[in-house]
């Protein structure tokens, strides 16, 4: 069906709003292919409506990647009951590990995330994109180095991935300088085309960084809902420009869960504290 195919297309190529717009279209004329139920909450996660993805994906029939649709939607929703069924749903192959592993790094597990892309990466060297993978995760321990030399490997055949380029500037950001890690995505905005537009917030948001905070106001606000660091990036802006009351407000309502959390929630209270003449936050910082 070539209108299933334009669907399965434009969700991967990021339009996750025109993917999903075709999959109703195609529910309202004949919803007896209940899988399409399926594939719509995909798109639904993907713009962000968790609820709608479960109820859409609960309408389809009982299978595997309406396990992953639910775990993922799970976590966003933070069910932890759900979660843990879910969980305990997922079975050893490729599909349900992958999803795994992706869990395994959005919560901060990066070591665990990087043992499931090793074993699938050293079982079968063919799956190369997992080479990306394994550099994000080394790139998140700190190993700068490793990462840079998987993303080399991996360019000799896709020199034009958008994430792996991001990748490769953040690793300069950290080995080298802002300006150099700037330089290499500003490089690649200037010759990508519109099949890149799921990469250009992300980029948006790390120029900021390599260029220690410079349109933070413009961008970042943009991306607190979109990209978790964009958060704690304008933090430490609104820090460094002594606006103590709107960091503040960013950070009161974060429960900490990793090391950057704990920092700017210690160092955001004991600020406001004093500011405010407030011993209540100097203690909790």
């Amino acid at each position: 069906d070539l209108e299933l195919w334009l669907a399965f297309a434009a969700f991967h190529a990021g339009d996750y709003q025109r993917a999903s717009d075709v999959y109703e279209d195609l529910l309202q004329k004949d919803s007896r292919n209940s899988q399409i139920y399926i594939y719509l909450a995909c798109c639904y996660f993907m713009l962000g409506k968790y609820d709608e993805a479960e109820h859409t994906a609960l309408k389809g029939p009982k299978s595997s990647l309406q396990t992953r649709v639910l775990f993922h939607v799970s976590h966003k929703q933070n069910d932890e009951e759900k979660f843990s069924n879910l969980h305990r749903q997922l079975q050893d192959t490729i599909q349900d590990q992958m999803c795994l592993a992706s869990m395994n790094y959005m919560k901060n597990q990066y070591q665990e995330a990087l043992d499931i892309y090793k074993r699938y990466l050293i079982e079968n060297r063919d799956y190369v994109a997992l080479n990306v993978y394994v550099a994000l995760c080394y790139y998140k321990l700190d190993y700068y180095d490793i990462s840079q030399e998987l993303l080399e490997g991996y360019f000799k055949k896709y020199p034009r991935s958008a994430t792996a380029i991001n990748i490769q500037a953040c690793n300069q950001y950290r080995l080298h300088n802002g300006k150099k890690a700037d330089n290499d995505l500003k490089q690649f905005l200037n010759k990508i085309d519109t099949s890149f537009n799921y990469a250009k917030e992300l980029f948006r948001h790390n120029m900021v960084v390599f260029e220690n905070g410079e349109g933070a106001l413009q961008v970042l606000t943009q991306l607190i809902d979109v990209i978790p660091e964009a958060r704690f990036n304008l933090v430490i802006y609104y820090l460094k420009q002594d606006q103590i009351e709107q960091a503040y407000n960013l950070m009161k309502d974060i429960e900490p869960s990793q090391s950057i959390e704990y920092i700017l929630q210690g160092v955001v209270n004991a600020a406001y504290g004093q500011e405010h003449n407030s011993h209540e936050h100097i203690k909790k910082a």
